[in-house]
């Protein structure tokens, strides 16, 4: 009789366990992909394209100051291609003239961050050499 009573008792126990499982359906999250950005990029081959440099005062870091301000500059439509180097303070902006102004570049570095200053922009035939240690 006690090993009946017990297997009823494992037997409830099962039951209870069973019957109480969360049941509820996963929840499904959609994220969104930016997907067109290959396509935002491609360039113009028949734009002029400029060089500018310029220095950037108030950058503390080459990865979260340099680099950051580096990518919002590759971001900007008409932008050929943009290096910031951490070490001599400089950027350099190979850019297409009608999409793009010195003032649109500079605009684009000072709302990056609050801390961060251009000065001596200028148009080069060719670019600085940049250190080994920059931020590419």
């Amino acid at each position: 009789m006690k090993s009946i009573f017990t297997i009823l008792a494992v037997g409830a126990l099962t039951l209870s366990n069973v019957s109480c499982k969360d049941n509820s359906a996963p929840e499904v999250k959609t994220v969104a992909i930016e997907t067109g950005a290959e396509e935002a990029k491609q360039l113009d081959p028949n734009a002029t394209y400029a060089k500018a440099e310029f220095s950037i005062e108030g950058m503390t870091c080459a990865i979260g100051c340099a680099k950051t301000i580096e990518k919002n500059i590759s971001k900007m439509d008409g932008v050929k291609s943009a290096t910031v180097d951490f070490d001599k303070k400089l950027a350099m902006v190979e850019y297409d003239e009608a999409k793009v102004t010195p003032s649109s570049l500079e605009e684009t570095v000072t709302t990056t961050g609050t801390t961060y200053k251009v000065s001596d922009m200028k148009t080069v035939e060719t670019f600085s050499e940049t250190s080994t240690s920059s931020a590419h």
